[in-house]
């Protein structure tokens, strides 16, 4: 049997947190696609931090097909983000330190990158 390469260990973790994710908030997702306000997503955001630009906003397109509805960019590039089955947040940066919001996600993952750039996520 092949041994199992890293990349193969972090897409299959986040494969799996990204389904546990899905099924815990597809009633959030729904509420948010058919126009509805959700209360409980998380707000909007806008700063510089570390030097970087991050933002983050309630979405419908992008990664939003994983069940966080929510969009973070870091210096304009999205930042894959999914939401644990107890309402943490990870990334595919910062993906073992789950944090309690999408803005501490994105700071997690300026931290992480020390000044390196993001790199876009493939769809596939």
């Amino acid at each position: 049997m092949p041994a199992l390469s890293r990349r193969q260990a972090l897409t299959t973790a986040a494969a799996l947190a990204t389904a546990a994710a899905g099924v815990a908030a597809t009633p959030a997702t729904a509420a948010t696609a058919s126009g509805h306000h959700d209360p409980h997503s998380p707000a909007p955001f806008d700063e510089v931090y570390r030097g970087r630009r991050i933002q983050g906003r309630p979405s419908t397109g992008g990664h939003a097909h994983h069940g966080t509805g929510y969009t973070v960019l870091v210096d304009g590039v999205e930042l894959h983000l999914m939401r644990n089955a107890d309402g943490t947040w990870i990334s595919v940066v910062s993906h073992y330190d789950p944090v309690a919001t999408p803005r501490a996600a994105a700071r997690a993952a300026v931290d992480e990158l020390q000044g390196a750039a993001l790199l876009p996520f493939p769809a596939n």
